[in-house]
């Protein structure tokens, strides 16, 4: 199984950002883990600050991987263009959010996103996107 990992904006800070909401590793780090952890599957990574690129990337993931892991950060709140483009592709997208978005600022609670993905995860740190990579290889 081939899935891309999308991260939007921010999330580049990852580590540096935030760490009492977010940890102190970069992504970048937590991502090798995850491709030690999931050896069998064959994990690309992304990651953009620009709408337009994350929603280019995931235009073309359609046709180049089973399934899409999507952080979109803060577009999550703000992107009628993202959902639109979720909806536009066929291979299943899992929206994953490192925080608890329903324990922050009210405005964190709504997502544009949510109603076209295959599920949700939310508040599980970095681990939420264990978690994500684990449903998609359920049989």
């Amino acid at each position: 199984m081939k899935i891309l990992i999308i991260n939007g904006p921010n999330l580049n800070m990852l580590g540096k950002r935030e760490p009492e909401v977010y940890g102190s590793q970069p992504f970048e780090d937590y991502f090798t883990t995850l491709q030690f952890k999931f050896k069998a599957t064959e994990l690309s990574y992304f990651q953009s600050n620009i709408e337009g690129e994350l929603i280019s990337k995931l235009h073309v993931a359609n046709d180049s991987f089973d399934a899409i892991i999507l952080n979109a950060a803060a577009y999550t709140h703000t992107s009628v263009g993202l959902g639109d483009a979720i909806a536009s592709i066929e291979k299943p997208v899992i929206e994953v959010h490192i925080s608890n978005t329903f324990a922050r600022e009210a405005y964190r609670h709504h997502s544009y996103l949510s109603k076209y993905c295959k599920g949700v995860i939310v508040g599980f740190g970095l681990k939420s996107y264990d978690l994500a990579i684990e449903s998609f290889l359920m049989k």
